[in-house]
This record gives structure tokens, C-alpha cells and sequence, in this order.
């Protein structure tokens, strides 16, 4: 069979769909990137907000538009959460939630075409199973899935419904798929996952321990670590990616408030003090790091007084960038009992201010590096004649359209900012292994 996938949401979702594409390879059917003429098409979905959901919706919509006589598919975290709405769906043939994903093979080829959805879904907080992948479209960068699931209850979120309680791979299984993707000539890893830093729990092991390991290879590429919690970023880490030329320096932290009581009752596990301490050590070791935060406008009995507070915290925070989001209430949380509710239109306000500060603190921290070197490492994209790439810090640098540099890491001068980014100019001498 032909089979197609499309992909909604995080990063760790886009390696979970390379994992299954594997397994339906290993198979012997075919994987197609066009959606076109496909015998079945798997729609692997995001529930993190009702935005989201309801990209997922018109997804699958289209995919039947697109290809009306193929066995569509929708699985992954809205499939989790809300099953009967998914069949209900006239487009869609059969719903997996996130414990059965990966056998999807066996689930279709047993698949009979019936008048109502096939649904297979279990109970995700009982399981215990971890099961890594990477994406691997081409060889620039692979997301790596280290870790899934989350022991957390934070008021807002609906991921632990989703994607059920912590779990990850060893130490040794993860390094081995670094040594593996090495060999495949992959440039960059992002190790994710749903709350990296609690990697390794259930084995007694840890997030250092595997850093450690994947130090001690010395391997020639370059990792990046996915979101971690700031309570569980040590110090141990940090020094880590400051001494480690294979680590870089990128650190993504979700601060969701800069305001205590908001934090509070929001359940997140520490205080804008501990998170200020996390942010001043990196610069401390790192002052060239790429720091981003996550921060949610408008959440529930935020008041105009908290809401500043915020901003005054993030303002005088170092910070490289803000990825906002603005609250939207989520069935099946305890978030949608607190009140007073923030008015839509306060909410939406108080979004702009943040994302305005995101966009003067982005400027600002890649205007700092203007007439310095960085490695970039260039990716295959092209766009309006360019070709972009990122620095080890997350710069976003484009140079005049060159095949040549696609998938290869040169020195770069930044020059001058661009709408898009910082327009760079290669350096005359440059050293690194070419794949």
C-alpha cells in the first residue's frame, strides 16, 4: 500500500510519525510524500490548544477532499483525548490514540471498511511503554525522542491526559541512536520530548547522565537540548553545554508567568526568583546563548496588576526570545473553574504587548552579533533566491541561494539584519567535515 502522512503540532509528534513511516517501510509498503493517489493517509494530531484541534479538523476534511476513496487515519493526541469526536467525523475511517500508534501497520492491514470509525483507544495513563524515533527528512536535523508523557498537573494543560505519565529510553539506548543517526550523516539533533529534563526517572538515570555519555563519543555533530523545565536545569547541565564544543548553546525554558501568584496557580513548580537564577547562570557561563521562554497571556484571575508584574519581570530578564502563547480554556482541565476570567479582548491586547517585546528582544539579541562568526549550519529550504541556516545559537542567517552549502556547516560574518533574519557572508577559510 501507498501511505501518506501529515503532521500537526510539536516537534515530538513529527519524530513519532518518521518512527511509524519505518515501521510501515520495514513492512513493504510505500511512503509518499504527496497525499495525492495515497491508499491511506494518517493524520497524526496536536490537542494542545482548540486552535489546534480544529487545524486538525480541516486537515483531515481536506485529506478526504484530496483523496476520497483512501482509508484516512487520525491518530495521536486529540485522537487521545477526544476519540468520539473524531469519529464522528464522516471523513474519517480510524481513530488510534497514542499507546497504539505504532502498530498502526498491523491496524490497517486488518482493517475492514465499515459505515462507522474503527476506534482503538486505551487508557494512556496506565501505560509504561516507551518507544523513541527521530525524524529524518533529510539529513540537516533529526528531532530525537527521548522522553514522553509527563508526571506533572499543571492547571492549564491537557498533555498529560494526552500522551499519559513520564517515560523514557536508557542512557545506552539513546546513545546508540546518536551513534546511529551519526552514520547516517544527520548534521544536528534536537533531543525532545514532552519534559526532557525528567529523562531517564525510570531507570535511574537522568538528563546529565545522557549528556554525559553523549559528550564522552565526542561525536562531530551537533545536539540541542528541547524544552526543559527550569526547576530541573542544574547547574551540572549548563556547565555541560558551556565545556561541550558538541552541545550548543540554546536553551528553550517555559516560563508561562513572570508573575508568582499567576505561577501558583497555575500549579508550575517554582518561583520567578528560581527562574531569574536559572537565567543569570546561563549567561554566566554562556553569555552567547540563545535563551527562549514560553509565556501565556490572559490566564484565569490574572489581573491588570499580575500582567504587569510580568512584563516587568521578562523585560528585565536577558532574554533571546518569547514564544506567546494567549490562553484559551480547555475542557478537562482545572484551569476552566478559576476565576475571574480574563475578557477576550484583554487577552488578545495583552498577547500583542508580549509578542511586541518578543520581536524587540529577538532584534536586539541578533544585533549584538552583527560583525562576529558563527558556524551556520545550512538547510535545504529556499526562499525569494535565499538559502537560511542556523548559527549555534540560533541566529537565522541567509546568504544568496548556493546549493553547495545545503547540509553543510560553514563560518559565517553576520552582517546586517534582515526581515527575515541576518544576511551573512562565508568566510574565505573554514574548517569542518563534509558528509
Amino acid at each position: 500500500m501507498n501511505i501518506s502522512f501529515h503532521t500537526l503540532g510539536c516537534k515530538l509528534n513529527f519524530a513519532e510519525t518518521s518512527a511509524i513511516a519505518n515501521r510501515f517501510r520495514a513492512a513493504g509498503h510505500t511512503i509518499s510524500e504527496r497525499h495525492a493517489g495515497a491508499d491511506v493517509l494518517v493524520i497524526n494530531t496536536c490537542a494542545v490548544t482548540d486552535i489546534a484541534e480544529k487545524k486538525c479538523r480541516s486537515a483531515i476534511r481536506q485529506a478526504r477532499r484530496n483523496n476520497p476513496d483512501a482509508i484516512i487515519v487520525a491518530a495521536g493526541c486529540f485522537s487521545q483525548i477526544s476519540p468520539e469526536v473524531l469519529a464522528s467525523m464522516e471523513e474519517v475511517d480510524i481513530v488510534v490514540g497514542n499507546e497504539h500508534k505504532y502498530q498502526l501497520v498491523e491496524i490497517i492491514e486488518q482493517y475492514h471498511k465499515s459505515d462507522k470509525a474503527w476506534i482503538d483507544h486505551t487508557n494512556i495513563l496506565k501505560t509504561r511503554v516507551f518507544t523513541p524515533g527521530f525524524s529524518l527528512i533529510d539529513r540537516t536535523r533529526t528531532f530525537l525522542k527521548i522522553q514522553d508523557g509527563c508526571n506533572y498537573g499543571c492547571t492549564y494543560c491537557t498533555i498529560p491526559k494526552a500522551r499519559g505519565r513520564s517515560r523514557s529510553g536508557k542512557v545506552s539506548e539513546i546513545v546508540q541512536l546518536v551513534k546511529d543517526l551519526e552514520t547516517k550523516g544527520v548534521q544536528e539533533i534536537v533531543l525532545t520530548g514532552v519534559n526532557v529534563g525528567d529523562f531517564g526517572r525510570p531507570h535511574g538515570e537522568n538528563l546529565t547522565s545522557l549528556l554525559q555519555e553523549i559528550v564522552s563519543i565526542k561525536p562531530w555533530l551537533r545536539i540541542r537540548l528541547g524544552s526543559v523545565e527550569p526547576e530541573l536545569l542544574s547547574d551540572e547541565i549548563i556547565r555541560l553545554v558551556a565545556d561541550s564544543p558538541c552541545l550548543m548553546p540554546h536553551f528553550h525554558l517555559p516560563l508561562q508567568s513572570g508573575d508568582d501568584e499567576v505561577l501558583r496557580a497555575m500549579k508550575r513548580k517554582y518561583t520567578t526568583h528560581l527562574f531569574g537564577d536559572r537565567v543569570e547562570k546561563i549567561r554566566e557561563l554562556l553569555p552567547d546563548a540563545f535563551i527562549a521562554v514560553d509565556v501565556i497571556a490572559g490566564f484565569p484571575g490574572e489581573s491588570e496588576t499580575m500582567f504587569e508584574n510580568s512584563l516587568r519581570f521578562i523585560e528585565g530578564l536577558p532574554l533571546s526570545w518569547l514564544h506567546v502563547f494567549t490562553y484559551s480554556e480547555r475542557k478537562n482541565t482545572q484551569a476552566i473553574t478559576i476565576t475571574p476570567k480574563v475578557p477576550p479582548a484583554e487577552i488578545k491586547q495583552r498577547g500583542k504587548m508580549l509578542q511586541k517585546m518578543a520581536d524587540q528582544k529577538k532584534i536586539a539579541f541578533n544585533q549584538s552579533f552583527i560583525g562576529s562568526t558563527r558556524p551556520v549550519l545550512f538547510e535545504s529550504d529556499r526562499h525569494e533566491g535565499m538559502i537560511q541556516g542556523f548559527t549555534d545559537n540560533y541566529i537565522r542567517v541567509l546568504h544568496p541561494y548556493d546549493a553547495d552549502l545545503v547540509n553543510q556547516i560553514k563560518q559565517v560574518r553576520l552582517l546586517e539584519i534582515h526581515p527575515g533574519g541576518v544576511l551573512g557572508i562565508l568566510e574565505p577559510e573554514f574548517s569542518h567535515r563534509k558528509t
